[in-house]
């Protein structure tokens, strides 16, 4: 009986969040994406319908918006500071700022920086995460209520998850090769409620990055190689669903199912670019007419290859020289060359596809493969989260590559490109009528929802962005590397 009491206190509190139109975590509210605003600017950037800009420290975080702040972390890697900062929405200037300062930094993949994991509010506390540091706790004026502080985590991403408050509790999903583990901490305290150890051995491939979503008294956790359901304030598992996944991109829920990209680096035909016949390679690249590929003669041969995101460093694996050459002697022969060949597609095989799936989330124990509908294999995107307007499942991957499926029949409505190219890391967000969509490079599409591929207006920030825009009252936060922007029409006031 007491138990149920919980629950339906929490469910309560969760409820009253979902009343306040604010932007209270990654993607908003319960990370979904979507905003209840009528109306957004549709053309804006750096002097165009710009309320207010402020100069930040670097940081890849996402703002979020609640009542009369902003709020974002930053790090300085010249005073070696992490921070959280309370923005006034207003006039954009800086109302507090906490600094924290780690004895020392988490590295991880060139994209990454130490302040990639957005905060979360719920106007009682700001709870922020840094893999360098761990969990902290400040209330809306500044002050410091909490620290719980965590050994430096180990991965080749970077640890860029974000922690969610739903009623009392602060959950946070952290994976790397120090620990792994999923979590519930008080938000007033920050002591340990429950803490659920993960078996799945983490390697190197993983990203971990997803932030947890809330259905009713199920927190859902995309984790490593796999899709979770747990019990909100106990921490019991319900189910497990199996999928060749890194674990990057946020789920999002569509009916009564779970909807997740599941993406991994083999896990379609475009990131397997196929391997050239040795006649082929020898026409191309035999210079000296020798009937064999010297180390100077190879081209680069993708293993894997993202083909869109070529402005991204370490975007792909290639064929070494040493690989191929077998016997050691300084050049390939027709032979070796096969023997190679057979040995990297085997490796390939090793990896099963990816795929937009749904999972009911009625589930319970191990979930069968019969049970899991695969929406769509191909154009998954590798971080950016899927979004529904409840008409249409939209993403988009690198290069601008946007999908539009119906959700019940994973039928294709319409696949294209919108305005920006190359990496994409930042997940698209919806604001009344509009999808946008952000570029690495710091290009802003703006979209009609609907069945057709409409691209309204291209914005431009002028340099890279690849944290998700926020949005409250009709304004747009965007944030790119160095600064944080408010657009809005003039007229228009937070």
């Amino acid at each position: 009986m007491k138990q149920a009491r919980w629950i339906c206190l929490v469910l309560m509190g969760l409820t009253s969040q979902w009343v306040q139109a604010d932007w209270p975590q990654f993607r908003g509210l319960n990370s979904s994406g979507r905003s209840a605003e009528s109306e957004i600017v549709t053309e804006f950037g750096p002097g165009e319908n710009e309320l207010w800009s402020l100069e930040t420290p670097l940081g890849h975080s996402s703002p979020i918006v609640h009542g009369s702040q902003v709020f974002l972390t930053g790090f300085d890697k010249e005073q070696r500071i992490l921070s959280i900062l309370g923005v006034d929405r207003m006039n954009g200037l800086v109302a507090w700022q906490r600094n924290f300062q780690p004895s020392e930094f988490e590295k991880g993949h060139p994209s990454f920086n130490p302040a990639s994991s957005t905060p979360a509010c719920d106007g009682e506390v700001v709870v922020a995460y840094f893999g360098s540091y761990g969990l902290v706790a400040c209330d809306c004026a500044g002050e410091v209520l909490w620290e719980r502080k965590m050994p430096v985590p180990k991965s080749y991403a970077g640890n860029a998850t974000s922690p969610i408050i739903v009623g009392d509790l602060v959950y946070l999903y952290r994976a790397n090769y120090v620990d792994h583990f999923l979590m519930a901490v008080d938000k007033r305290s920050g002591e340990v409620v429950w803490k659920v150890d993960q078996d799945e051995p983490f390697d190197a491939e993983l990203a971990c990055t997803a932030c947890p979503i809330v259905v009713g008294d199920q927190l859902i956790v995309h984790s490593a190689r796999s899709v979770q359901s747990y019990e909100l304030l106990t921490g019991k598992r319900r189910w497990l669903a199996k999928c060749a996944t890194t674990a990057t991109s946020t789920p999002i829920v569509i009916g009564e199912e779970v909807i997740v990209a599941a993406w991994n680096k083999m896990g379609e035909p475009s990131l397997r670019p196929p391997f050239p016949e040795y006649g082929k390679l020898l026409r191309e690249n035999d210079q000296n007419q020798d009937g064999l590929i010297q180390r100077e003669e190879l081209p680069t041969l993708w293993i894997f290859h993202r083909p869109e995101g070529v402005e991204a460093p370490q975007n792909g694996a290639t064929v070494r020289f040493r690989f191929a050459d077998k016997n050691g002697n300084g050049a390939i022969s027709s032979g070796e060359w096969e023997t190679s060949i057979q040995e990297l597609n085997a490796y390939r095989d090793t990896y099963k596809t990816h795929g937009m799936i749904a999972i009911p989330l009625n589930s319970r124990g191990i979930v069968d493969s019969d049970n899991i509908r695969v929406l769509e294999t191909k154009s998954i995107p590798e971080v950016p989260s899927p979004i529904s307007d409840d008409s249409y499942l939209y993403f988009i991957k690198n290069g601008g590559v946007l999908t539009c499926l119906e959700p019940e029949s994973g039928r294709r409505i319409y696949r294209g490109r919108t305005s920006g190219r190359g990496t994409h890391y930042a997940s698209p967000i919806i604001a009344g009528s509009y999808l946008v969509t952000t570029s690495g490079d710091g290009i802003l599409s703006v979209i009609e929802l609907g069945s057709e591929l409409k691209v309204v207006a291209s914005n431009e920030m002028r340099e890279a962005v690849y944290a998700t825009p926020a949005v409250k009252d009709g304004t747009l936060y965007v944030r790119t590397h160095r600064r944080l922007f408010a657009f809005a029409k003039t007229e228009s006031r937070p």
